[in-house]
């Protein structure tokens, strides 16, 4: 070491009963300056080289071996510890100076020690196998030469001084060694927590739920009891979460995996699947009373409402469970039976718990049949379109079509859409089952054109998940472009509730469909939530009145009141009203009378193959010009009048 460190005080402590040694070793190691010279010298001799530095000491006295020792003591606790020490080897009445040194290490064990004596009573190895300490004990034999002195304090002042920059480095070394050790056994919990929970709800995923039940097996058989397998499934999640938005879904999420939480024991372990199926794993000892007891505790932890975007949502789950042993012994087993059970809960009416029994796993066997036939009807071409008649209230003409789904499957025969729409939204096949409905909807109108039947506009439902493609007007877009039709000839048709979810982002995609030439219609209108300062600013042609409202308007004043107040609405906005679901000639009356612009419903006609629906059109006597040719979107009809 050089500069900084060579200039550093050493401190050294003298040992020796013969007071006048102590000046000599103040001779020594204390030496006056002589590096500064006076500006005379400087005159005559000029400035002199400097000199070679060397370590400076501070020296302290002890005439005992006791005082000495009390001197290192007090050194080391104000932190300025003595680097060397010269010790005298006889000094009577006290210690001598073998023991001197002893207690003198165990105050301080970096301390350097230099034995000074004039006597042989010990050799060298009799001195190591009492002291030990051989890399820090060196002999000096008086008389010595005072350089002796000087190369000793130097050379184990600085030894002293480089073995306390070593420990200092290793110390900080070890300090970042822990810290990143620390570190690192941080960010390994976090990734074992990241393997084995769920990232949205912080519970426990399938990995850890596995391991859990398997434990679960294990300590039920050592013990021979029962323990429970709870599946839950969330009742309309999927349509709450394409209303809402995966945003709104993703709050509901935490919020039920809270909620089920607080319903079970600190013993049993809640964990999340995926999706809106939650598993809840109660350990055993437990009954079949206490596990139903646990899940009509769930279902009451759901019952409040919960606040979406402002919105009061209600949730319900379905719950299945299943028993170790009697309803299988294995992982996959219970979890498979308790979800068979939570299908027989929705299939029950939702919203309550059954316990697995025989016979359950045929339904899922079922299901999940159906979903893998489901994939099969898409790629191979079994679904078909069907198309009901849009009639014009007052002359009775047939205005449009609206496009309904069937499936025509090779066993079962034709499929009605409420017996595989909602399996198909559950297995995530529709929107692509969507997608074939507005392209195949779109061909079959420009082939009726082709055909020779008057143009008529085509009506497709958009599911809410379709709606918030983010490729949707794209998706429309290459439907008309692949059918070579003009957008005028299509109509899309939204659910209320599809709609006033996240009502700007509605606009948005709305307001680019109308521009392209489409008709938007709002579905069942009336049964959602609607802002009347949003359906203003929405770009929408049409509101489809609700069957449950036209079902019972000749017999309930209430209905006929609010289907009245719905058309004198769209017609305050310069919408057209169509009623739905018309099957006497008492409601279609009514209708007339209260200003109805169109209809569709069994009365007229059901949906009918693309053959009989052209063979019922070409039935009617041709006019001039047709209303869907002459009618524009809202968007469309202004640009059209700007220019």
């Amino acid at each position: 070491m050089s500069g900084e460190a060579d200039s550093l005080m050493h401190r050294v402590l003298v040992i020796d009963d013969n007071a006048a040694i102590h000046q000599d070793y103040r001779k020594i190691l204390v030496a006056a300056d002589k590096t500064l010279i006076s500006a005379a010298e400087a005159g005559l001799f000029g400035e002199q080289a400097p000199q070679t530095g060397r370590p400076t000491f501070d020296v302290d006295s002890a005439l005992q071996g006791r005082d000495g020792v009390e001197r290192a003591r007090a050194a080391v606790a104000e932190g300025r510890p003595y680097s060397v020490a010269f010790v005298d080897m006889r000094m009577p009445p006290g210690w001598d100076g073998l023991e001197t040194v002893e207690h003198l290490w165990k105050v301080d064990p970096e301390v350097q020690v230099v034995i000074c004596s004039a006597y042989t009573d010990y050799d060298w190895l009799e001195l190591l196998a009492r002291l030990g300490h051989s890399d820090k004990l060196i002999v000096v034999k008086k008389p010595f030469e005072p350089i002796e002195i000087l190369q000793c304090a130097s050379a184990l002042s600085r030894k002293w001084q480089n073995a306390r920059a070593l420990q200092r480095h290793v110390e900080s070394l070890e300090l970042v060694v822990t810290d990143r050790t620390k570190g690192l056994e941080a960010a390994n919990r976090q990734l074992r927590h990241l393997a084995s929970h769920d990232a949205l709800t912080g519970l426990p995923n399938r990995l850890l739920l596995d391991d859990r039940i398997a434990q679960a097996i294990i300590q039920a058989q050592r013990h021979s009891h029962e323990f429970a397998v709870l599946v839950v499934d969330l009742d309309r999640f999927k349509l709450i979460n394409d209303s809402l938005g995966h945003r709104a879904g993703d709050e509901l999420l935490r919020e039920a995996a809270q909620r089920l939480s607080h319903a079970v024991r600190a013993v049993d372990t809640t964990a999340r699947l995926g999706g809106d199926e939650f598993v809840i794993l109660l350990g055993g000892p437990v009954t079949q009373a206490e596990a139903v007891e646990i899940g009509k505790r769930a279902i009451q932890q759901m019952e409040p409402s919960m606040q979406l975007l402002g919105i009061d949502v209600h949730i319900s789950p379905s719950i299945g469970i299943a028993f170790f042993p009697r309803d299988g012994t294995s992982v996959d087993t219970l979890i498979a039976r308790a979800d068979a059970a939570m299908y027989s809960a929705k299939e029950r009416g939702r919203n309550n718990v059954q316990c697995y029994a025989e016979g359950m796993s045929a339904v899922t066997q079922e299901r999940v049949k159906l979903e893998s036939d489901l994939h099969e009807a898409l790629r191979s071409g079994q679904f078909e379109l069907h198309y009901q008649p849009k009639v014009d209230t007052s002359s009775g003409r047939v205005n449009s079509a609206e496009a309904l789904i069937r499936w025509r499957h090779p066993q079962r025969g034709l499929v009605p859409p409420n017996d595989f729409i909602a399996i198909a939204d559950e297995c995530g096949l529709l929107d692509a089952i969507g997608e074939w409905v507005l392209f195949e909807a779109c061909r079959q109108a420009k082939a009726w054109q082709n055909e020779g039947l008057r143009p008529l506009r085509v009506a497709v439902n958009l599911a809410p998940s379709q709606f918030r493609l983010a490729n949707l007007v794209d998706q429309i877009r290459r439907a008309l472009e692949a059918a070579a039709l003009q957008p005028q000839f299509l109509e899309i048709e939204l659910t209320e509730s599809a709609v006033m979810s996240d009502a700007e982002e509605s606009i948005r995609i709305l307001e680019a469909i109308s521009r392209m030439g489409v008709l938007v219609s709002v579905d069942d209108f009336g049964t959602g939530y609607s802002s009347m300062s949003y359906l203003r600013r929405f770009p929408i042609d049409k509101l489809k009145i609700d069957r449950c409202f036209v079902e019972d308007m000749t017999r309930r004043p209430e209905d006929a009141s609010i289907v009245r107040a719905i058309i004198s609405l769209a017609h305050s906005l310069h919408l057209k009203v169509i009623a739905e679901g018309v099957e006497t000639s008492e409601q279609l009356a009514l209708l007339a009378e209260l200003g109805c612009d169109q209809y569709q419903g069994f009365h007229f006609s059901p949906a009918l193959l693309p053959e009989r629906f052209a063979a019922l059109v070409k039935q009617e006597p041709a006019l001039p010009e047709d209303e869907a040719a002459r009618t524009h979107s809202k968007l469309a009809a202004l640009a059209r009048a700007a220019g």
